[in-house]
């Protein structure tokens, strides 16, 4: 790094073909390798060949994203009877907002991460103060790959004071495991009958609304290229899909989404203890990332699936709870399970 720091590199394998490269840097998932149905392995993840890449990253390729993951409104919370001001870093719409935990979040930081026999370690400790945030935040995140072809990706944080936390798992994905094709040809189910509505700046209304009858019903697979042009105030509001679906209510781990590539045969399931996911079809990459390989990332070429809180919850009263007070365990658990179907 600038100031000398070193920065390690962590690989994982299981017996199966697959592989996992993840970085204290940002503790960022760098590739997932895996077959396709003939055997051909290949990188399903965007992002960068070196570290000065992550380091210059707007668009949190591969990133834990924190404290608090997705839009704020304002940039502004109310907690205990006092009303806390965070950077605005997002403009959607001209409307100021505050992003993926501010202008320094938890992605441009220098985790240390330890090796274990699957898996690997990172802790973060998040000071008082740090984008505006309350209390020390003591962070761990752990990625597992398992013998079953399963990417654990597991946070949990406590505080020393009352504070908002949503961590969010931000891989940008594409099962052909080639960037230059589109991500429209992939078959996407989500397991949620209500999307969150949102303003011009993309800030949720507070309402629940049905996606029967929308171009955001994913409830049976559908081809993510199908609708995304159709003439709906959501799609336009947003550029595409980057929508939060509302999961259906269940304790534990539940089926949040899959995601099928049928060219190759992959297929990826997420699963998660967390109410929401954010379904991010890459509407803003437009060509000016160099990425992997010298690749450019062009519109819609990678996708995002975020298990999560849902955004703006500090300001919505009827929102899940982001609060965590000393003495609590902030947890998110988010797995994605791996498969290849057979020729159809």
């Amino acid at each position: 790094m600038p100031d000398g720091h070193d920065v390690s590199l962590f690989t994982i394998r299981n017996s199966r073909g697959m592989t996992a490269r993840v970085s204290e840097f940002g503790a960022v998932l760098v590739s997932l390798e895996m077959p396709d149905r003939n055997g051909q392995v290949a990188d399903l993840t965007l992002g960068y060949d070196s570290l000065e890449g992550w380091s210059t990253d707007n668009a949190y390729l591969g990133a834990t994203v924190g404290r608090f993951g997705n839009r704020i409104k304002d940039g502004t919370f109310s907690l205990d009877g006092k009303t806390y001001q965070l950077a605005t870093n997002n403009t959607p719409g001209g409307i100021p907002c505050h992003l993926h935990g501010g202008l320094k979040g938890f992605d441009k930081v220098l985790w240390k991460g330890e090796a274990r026999e699957n898996s690997v370690i990172f802790r973060y400790l998040s000071r008082d103060g740090e984008e505006g945030y309350l209390g020390n935040l003591d962070v761990t995140v752990t990625y597992t790959l398992t013998e079953e072809n399963e990417l654990l990706w597991e946070a949990k944080a406590v505080t020393d004071a009352p504070t908002i936390v949503n961590l969010v798992h931000h891989t940008y994905w594409n099962l052909s495991g080639d960037p230059r094709q589109s991500i429209n040809d992939h078959l996407l189910q989500i397991h949620a009958d209500h999307f969150l509505p949102t303003d011009a700046g993309l800030i949720p209304t507070g309402q629940l609304a049905a996606v029967a009858d929308t171009p955001l019903d994913f409830t049976s697979p559908r081809l993510i290229g199908e609708r995304v042009e159709e003439d709906y105030e959501a799609l336009h509001l947003a550029g595409g899909y980057d929508h939060c679906w509302v999961l259906r209510p269940t304790e534990g781990l539940r089926l949040a989404a899959s995601l099928t590539h049928p060219s190759s045969g992959r297929k990826m399931e997420v699963f998660t203890d967390q109410p929401a996911i954010q379904f991010y079809g890459g509407n803003f990459l437009d060509g000016t990332i160099m990425g992997k390989l010298g690749h450019s990332y062009a519109h819609r070429t990678g996708l995002c699936l975020e298990t999560e809180n849902f955004p703006d919850a500090p300001n919505q009263p009827s929102f899940p709870s982001a609060i965590l007070r000393p003495g609590e365990v902030y947890q998110h658990k988010m797995i994605h399970r791996f498969t290849t179907e057979p020729t159809v």
